[in-house]
């Protein structure tokens, strides 16, 4: 793990402060109503006088709105990558791309990132305070989908006098929300990039969730949810994170940052983490329990489990008449969400009409890809936003 400290350069934007939109209801895909709803969101660059160059980045399960920059004087030591600035807290988990110069240039756009609905970090979810009760939800808070979180997204848009986005990017389960942005919400984005994602779950996937999921419901400390008052769930939490991170990593990236290296130590329980990579595997499962709530994590990954963008449908009929043209990213090493999927959003693009550009990156770092391999993607989405842009500068029309 790189510990190297690093400091505001040039091409950062700097300080940030999380802002908050609350509004009275959400119909969710369920038919219950949640209300109030609030969303916490990071913006970084300047909204143009046209409101013509906003993008929305959407994180993936275990993001949140800080995609870019540090906060001031605030510690969150499980943040990923685990960098500092100074006495300024953790850099954004997406901050390579996010900046002057970079894939989503600040100079030229202005960058939206929501925490999630259903998430722990000030978006409403699990463990939020209900209203009717003034305890927090736990179990009571509704069973929410993808789609419910791009609608709220949509309340955020639409609090900032947005009629079009420019682009909706986003990885992983970053990717269904793009993918859900594009079949639901076709004319309110220009483009659209989904990276490392699918149309809907393979039973693979659905069961490492499940696995995750029951780690949770085993700890003794989950109550049936209810452990706000007390200890959390941490064990289980922590190992449904260890088999995780185990999903997100390539046996090669595994081998070339472990090895079989063992870690010294003088414990006398029979079952230490005696090679580097049980340890490591330990650290992060540790580490994210500081930031992160169970219960999110069980609604969160059952949303992406529930998610299927085509509707039950060809998926290339529910992509009649879009205008958005897109740019789907995949990895070679990526088996978590292998290309094979990312190929078949490109079939239902095509098979559509819909203007569409697909690239395999040869990389080794499996999923985890997305947010690691920086000079690739910049290049690729920086040019895809760049002649979006470019055309409507010079015609007054996207896509001219």
């Amino acid at each position: 793990m790189n510990k190297e400290k690093k400091i505001i350069k040039n091409d950062n934007v700097g300080i940030v402060q999380a802002q908050t939109f609350s509004f009275d209801s959400l119909k969710l895909e369920s038919g219950e109503k949640l209300g109030p709803v609030t969303l916490v969101y990071e913006t970084y660059g300047v909204l143009n006088q046209e409101k013509t160059n906003a993008i929305l980045i959407v994180h993936a399960l275990s993001g949140d709105a800080h995609a870019a920059g540090a906060h001031e004087g605030q510690d969150d030591p499980g943040c990923t990558p685990p960098y500092r600035i100074g006495g300024y807290a953790t850099l954004g988990w997406w901050d390579a791309f996010i900046g002057p110069g970079k894939a989503f240039d600040t100079d030229k756009y202005f960058v939206i990132c929501s925490n999630i609905l259903g998430g722990c970090k000030g978006s409403t979810g699990p463990s939020s305070i209900n209203p009717k009760t003034n305890k927090p939800y736990a179990l009571d808070f509704p069973l929410i989908g993808i789609n419910d979180i791009v609608n709220a997204q949509k309340h955020l848009i639409d609090h900032l006098g947005i009629d079009k986005l420019l682009s909706v990017v986003g990885g992983s389960m970053g990717g269904q929300q793009v993918l859900s942005w594009l079949v639901n919400h076709p004319n309110r984005i220009h483009s659209a990039v989904p990276i490392a994602t699918t149309i809907r779950h393979s039973p693979q996937q659905i069961a490492f969730n499940e696995v995750g999921r029951q780690a949770i419901m085993a700890d003794a400390h989950w109550k049936s949810g209810n452990y706000y008052d007390g200890p959390a769930p941490s064990k289980g939490l922590a190992v449904a994170r260890m088999i995780g991170h185990i999903t997100y990593m390539s046996d090669s990236s595994m081998a070339e940052k472990f090895g079989r290296q063992r870690k010294e130590s003088n414990e006398p329980f029979k079952f230490t983490a005696d090679f580097e990579v049980e340890g490591y595997l330990r650290y992060r499962g540790d580490n994210f329990v500081k930031r992160f709530d169970a219960n999110s994590y069980l609604y969160i990954t059952k949303a992406m489990d529930n998610f299927d963008a085509s509707a039950g449908r060809p998926f290339c009929d529910r992509l009649r008449g879009v205008k958005a043209k897109v740019l789907v990213i995949s990895f070679k090493s990526d088996w978590l969400y292998p290309a094979y999927q990312s190929k078949e959003i490109i079939k239902g693009c095509k098979l559509a009409g819909v203007q569409t550009t697909y690239c395999e990156v040869d990389s080794t770092y499996g999923h985890d890809a997305f947010l690691l391999e920086v000079e690739e993607e910049t290049h690729l989405i920086s040019h895809f936003l760049k002649k979006i842009f470019y055309d409507y500068e010079v015609t007054g029309v996207y896509g001219a």
